[in-house]
């Protein structure tokens, strides 16, 4: 005779079944919400997506409507925003977690950082102007808008190291202690690879947002769209590059508004295409390897 009073036989109530129905819709929207608007999105911009729209700079000269130079842009934003912001977000964490005792300081500094995640990326672009182009006297550079767009993702850097710091369990910390460890031998070689997947994943989520902005960026680095010319050798390749940076230039979201605002419909959803594919690519990227981390583990 089977016991209906467990919980794997238990009936269910009218309430915990309208819970569980609402749950499921809800998941279930979700997924329709977001198939529908990637295959809206690809159908319309699928045709556009050609090798030559992808390796090519618009010009009205040549009569040509490609994003190359606004994919190098925004490689150049991505790279130069997280070489800004890892390695503060990443020390604070550390600091925070590891370092400072709770107080005060702690305290103010976490609301800091939940404060800045809040406010709206049009106000960091109008911050960046004025403090990075004008008073840096930057102008309208990658650079200004890598150093705008490291404010916008470090309170996410941030939160996101601590909460993975925190998932590393105590007795790690007091076993490398108990050796004889230092503290900074210990976070070395201990706690940041234990907590390396969750690092991972706020990395990744920080260049998924780095590569969708384009409020901040209006206002920081422009919208030039120029292909940078290849050096003569590493120096000269070097050279240019940094010349890069000082440069005005336009991400994908920043030309995908332009578009949009000029009208061109089909070139718009065509770049909607390739940021759907870069983020989809982010995705996938922080799926691998926060596995493969986690089994190293």
């Amino acid at each position: 005779m089977v016991d209906e009073t467990t919980l794997y036989h238990k009936r269910k109530r009218p309430a915990e079944a309208f819970l569980l129905s609402a749950v499921y819709g809800a998941a279930s929207m979700s997924v329709i919400l977001l198939a529908g608007m990637v295959g809206y999105v690809f159908f319309k911009g699928a045709g556009t997506v050609s090798w030559s729209f992808l390796t090519t700079a618009a010009s009205v000269l040549q009569k040509t409507s490609g994003i190359g130079g606004n994919l190098v842009n925004t490689l150049y934003i991505a790279v130069l925003t997280l070489l800004a912001a890892v390695p503060v977000g990443v020390g604070a964490a550390v600091y925070l977690n590891e370092y400072a005792k709770p107080g005060k300081l702690v305290r103010l500094v976490e609301f800091t950082t939940e404060t800045l995640s809040g406010i709206p990326s049009v106000i960091f672009g109008l911050f960046g102007m004025v403090f990075f182009g004008e008073t840096l006297g930057l102008g309208y550079s990658l650079l200004a808008g890598a150093f705008t767009l490291s404010l916008m993702v470090l309170p996410l850097i941030v939160r996101n190291t601590q909460e993975a710091l925190r998932t590393v369990p105590d007795s790690y910390r007091m076993g490398a202690l108990g050796l004889g460890a230092s503290r900074f031998y210990m976070i070395r070689t201990i706690l940041l690879p234990s907590a390396m997947p969750g690092i991972l994943t706020g990395l990744i989520l920080a260049a998924g947002r780095i590569v969708g902005e384009s409020a901040a960026l209006l206002f920081t680095a422009g919208s030039g769209s120029r292909l940078p010319k290849p050096g003569a050798g590493a120096s000269d390749t070097i050279r240019r590059l940094w010349e890069k940076a000082h440069e005005s230039g336009g991400t994908l979201a920043v030309e995908l508004y332009l578009q949009m605002q000029n009208g061109r419909y089909e070139t718009a959803f065509g770049i909607g295409c390739v940021l759907i594919g870069i983020v989809l690519c982010i995705n996938l990227l922080l799926k691998l390897g926060a596995d493969r981390l986690g089994n190293k583990a």
